[in-house]
């Protein structure tokens, strides 16, 4: 079981409805990471950007995207996660992969479609929630505004890590900062949330604020970084483990079920 998690978090300034140019700078910041890298974050609909325009953007779940995450897992030997616009029996999908190093894979379809962009007008929305297990560390991975619904990550079963791939735009970013932190402390897990920069295709500005937070709601990011990066750091297991022993705040949590 592995101590560590070293991982990778890359905002960046999508280029509007543009797979090609995505994957391609993708591409460069994962082939300069370091070689000890084991998971590699990108952002929520990272080869377009937040598009409402799915019967032009979808993939098939085979298609380029899910091939070129294979080929960045390989040659990296690391897990590498983020969503894509996927097209299955005729609807459409904001879809997550979390891609292993070996090319298996698995997928999460976003629970909560954002009314106000009208997402759920496009996109169906998903049900079941995606724990993975990888390297010893139980990993739970959500998209976007998922983060405003504390129940659906509700830590249930004890996972490590809880993740946000997302389009949050900067008009709410005071929101995604306190959710963020708050999620982690909930949960009593590691909180990591990745998003993007630049302006997109209908308007909106996005201003990153990518982080990650401790168990103890600290941040061990360079918190308000606006400009694309791609930041390298290692979660830790023993820390996690050692706080939950002190401080058994999840055995205390209200029993209930989501249905």
């Amino acid at each position: 079981m592995a101590q560590k998690l070293n991982t990778a978090l890359l905002q960046a300034n999508l280029k509007w409805e543009d797979p090609q140019a995505n994957r391609s700078f993708f591409s460069k910041e994962i082939k300069a990471l370091s070689e000890d890298i084991d998971l590699i974050i990108l952002p929520e609909m990272f080869t377009t950007g937040f598009s409402m325009n799915a019967s032009k953007l979808a993939e098939k779940t085979d298609g380029l995207t899910l091939q070129w995450m294979r080929e960045m897992a390989k040659l990296k030997d690391a897990a590498v996660t983020g969503s894509v616009i996927i097209t299955e029996n005729d609807k459409f999908y904001n879809r997550l992969f979390f891609v292993f190093p070996d090319g298996s894979f698995k997928t999460y379809d976003k629970r909560h479609t954002f009314t106000l962009a009208k997402e759920d007008q496009t996109y169906s929305a998903g049900r079941d929630r995606l724990i993975v297990e990888f390297k010893g560390w139980k990993i739970c991975p959500l998209i976007c505004y998922d983060l405003r619904f504390p129940v659906f990550a509700r830590n249930t079963v004890e996972y490590d890590l809880l993740i946000y791939v997302a389009n949050w735009p900067s008009k709410r970013v005071a929101a995604w900062d306190a959710l963020l932190k708050a999620r982690a402390i909930e949960n009593m897990s590691y909180c990591i949330g990745v998003n993007r920069t630049g302006n997109d295709g209908d308007g909106y500005k996005y201003n990153g604020h990518t982080a990650a937070y401790d168990c103890l709601g600290e941040n061990i990011t360079e918190l308000d970084r606006e400009e694309p990066f791609a930041e390298e750091i290692a979660l830790d297991k023993k820390h996690l483990e050692e706080t939950r022993s002190d401080l058994k705040f999840l055995q205390d949590r209200d029993q209930f079920t989501l249905k």
